[in-house]
């Protein structure tokens, strides 16, 4: 039996999904973060990377301190990362709900919708936020779905 080293301990595994968060900035004050999934030995099927999700501008900025404070949690800094090459590789269930958030409020304009709904993604565990983003993605119209997730997090009886 072979002892295991300290590489071995912060490699992640080979069997996990891979994603990436980029960040684009469009002028100061005005950033893009992006949520991309690479190929991995999990994914088979993805030859070349995809992008999961996006946001920018006054829907980014209403989540920014969410997002910024999740990102701080694993580690990623994102006023270091590069304008435009690569980017910063997120575990599998940051990157979960970063893509539903991004995706669900990339088209909403209420302030107060928007907040209901970020607050419902956080309380999320990862099986349905990863059910949610599977539909929102695969799905014929993917429309649908995130119109269906807006009302349920949005409807004043939920709690």
């Amino acid at each position: 039996m072979r002892a295991l080293r300290r590489e071995d301990y912060s490699m992640p595994p080979k069997t996990l999904p891979k994603y990436e968060l980029r960040a684009r900035r469009h002028g100061p004050g005005n950033t893009e973060l992006e949520v991309w999934q690479l190929p991995s030995s999990a994914t088979p099927q993805i030859k070349a990377p995809i992008r999961l999700a996006g946001l920018r501008g006054r829907n980014y900025e209403l989540v920014e301190h969410r997002v910024l404070r999740r990102l701080k949690e694993v580690g990623v800094r994102v006023d270091i990362l590069p304008i435009e090459g690569l980017g910063s590789i997120l575990n599998e269930e940051i990157a979960l709900r970063l893509a539903l958030l991004f995706r669900t409020l990339a088209p909403m304009r209420s302030r107060d919708a928007m907040r209901l709904v970020a607050e419902g993604i956080d309380e999320m565990g990862k099986e349905e936020a990863a059910y949610w983003l599977g539909m929102s993605v695969h799905r014929k119209n993917p429309r649908r779905v995130l119109t269906s997730l807006r009302i349920l997090l949005t409807d004043p009886k939920r709690k």
